[in-house]
């Protein structure tokens, strides 16, 4: 694979917990391409939403080496890992990391005027228009559903046109037809700025509509 996105060489995680450290990830070698779709399954405590934490900085590895964008994450230090993921990333989490005090258009600006967009309330209207809550730019968090919620939270990492896109059980709190409906947004908005896009997912129908599926198992590829 040629200039990949991602490229993770016997990556390790250890944290230390209150009986001492505590292996979380252990040797991933693993490659995505751009553009590409991963979906990262497995059952719970496999290690699937830390795999995504380091490969989006949020996590430094404590082994080997994780490579995005030909940049080496585990050489950074927090704030070059914080502009990283500025200009280069966009998260989702299950749980939506909305300011409560900001409306819909204002959280989706504040990430583009911290990056100095001079342009970042016309960015975040468009961005809230293509997810389908124009006509509720003006509300806060907790005037909206958990769908629109979720929805404002797509348009807050897609506004900047990240080349990744990471998703951490993007529809997990969501009712089923509010999920397909984050799961088809989360798709289309992939495939509309060409962004490669790893999630974690319990959803075998969310898994099926990525490239490929990585399993994880007690920390390691399955």
């Amino acid at each position: 694979m040629s200039n990949p996105i991602f490229s993770l060489k016997d990556a390790a995680l250890r944290l230390n917990g209150n009986a001492g450290p505590v292996d979380i990830l252990h040797s991933i070698s693993l490659e995505v391409s751009a553009g590409e779709s991963i979906g990262l399954v497995g059952p719970s405590g496999s290690g699937k939403s830390s795999l995504l934490m380091v490969m989006g900085g949020l996590e430094q590895a404590t082994g080997g080496t994780v490579l995005a964008m030909g940049e080496n994450l585990t050489n950074m230090n927090e704030d070059q890992l914080a502009r990283f993921r500025r200009d280069r990333m966009g998260i989702v989490f299950q749980s939506f990391h909305l300011i409560p005090t900001m409306t819909a258009l204002e959280n989706v600006a504040t990430p583009l005027e911290l990056a100095g967009h001079t342009d970042a309330f016309d960015r975040a209207a468009e961005a809230l228009e293509i997810v389908g809550l124009a006509s509720r730019a003006g509300h806060y968090p907790a005037q909206m559903s958990g769908g629109e919620q979720q929805r404002v939270a797509l348009a807050r990492a897609t506004a900047p046109r990240p080349a990744i896109l990471l998703a951490d059980e993007p529809t997990g709190n969501l009712d089923s037809a509010n999920g397909e409906a984050i799961m088809d947004l989360l798709f289309n908005l992939r495939d509309q700025f060409g962004s490669t896009l790893v999630l974690v997912t319990h959803s075998d129908v969310l898994s099926k509509r990525c490239d490929r599926v990585v399993t994880l198992r007690d920390g390691a590829i399955a």
